[in-house]
């Protein structure tokens, strides 16, 4: 995770981008982020990461261990910490950060838990299609049907999908475009949509995958290659 804030999912809107393009986009409270431990390779962690903290708390509620912690690196309590393995950009403990570590145009990954659905059967759960409404088919409009082999082995085999629990599970949305940066009011609108409800915490970073026709920045592209041979330079 080189880049990565804690933040909370406002709601939905829409807007124009510089282009004049309308997007739907989500609205995310990306700071401010405190910076509460700095961990390098040469110290006795062994490895680089930031410990970022978001969302001021009470310290009452905060557990003795933890606060402990916080304490040590002269940090507030918070609601939230999270550590960002390989932080490209250099800070310090107390050192505040926010969506100013984005820029409109960025591909971003959200990472949160979506909404939980309570006990659900194999139809919403697993989009089964169901039983048939006619041909005497009765009382198996909703059921998932025979989960046994008949003979051999004549029991329900791993992995199968069945009524259950829905939701409620950490998921992972990538390639999401940051259409505006709003670093007066902390907030990155970006496009589409991301897991969890409104109010949820949800972590935003770098995209791990590039997008299909992702291009680099204009500057980033290096010098043009020059010609090997004359015969080369009459075909530029």
């Amino acid at each position: 995770m080189p880049l990565g804030l804690i933040g909370k999912k406002l709601g939905h809107t829409r807007v124009y981008d510089a282009s004049g393009v309308l997007h739907a986009v989500t609205v995310v409270l990306a700071g401010p982020n405190r910076v509460l431990q700095v961990k390098t390779q040469a110290s006795k962690d062994g490895y680089n990461a930031v410990q970022l903290g978001f969302d001021d708390q009470k310290e009452h509620r905060v557990t003795k261990p933890l606060l402990g912690h916080i304490k040590k690196q002269n940090g507030a309590a918070v609601k939230r910490i999270r550590e960002f393995r390989n932080f490209s950009k250099e800070v310090k403990p107390g050192d505040v950060v926010g969506p100013a570590l984005f820029a409109p145009g960025d591909f971003v990954d959200a990472i949160g838990i979506v909404k939980g659905r309570g006990f659900e059967g194999v139809v919403k759960r697993h989009r089964f299609a169901g039983g048939d409404s006619t041909h005497g088919a009765k009382g198996w409009h909703r059921r998932s049907g025979a989960i046994g082999q008949r003979l051999f082995p004549g029991t329900v085999m791993r992995g199968m999908r069945m009524p259950g629990h829905m939701g409620q599970v950490q998921r992972t949305t990538q390639n999401l475009e940051v259409i505006q940066v709003r670093e007066a009011d902390n907030l990155l609108l970006i496009k589409g949509s991301m897991p969890g409800a409104e109010g949820d915490y949800v972590i935003i970073r770098e995209s791990k995958k590039r997008p299909k026709g992702w291009k680099p920045a204009v500057g980033s592209q290096g010098k043009k290659k020059e010609p090997k041979t004359a015969a080369d330079a009459k075909k530029k």
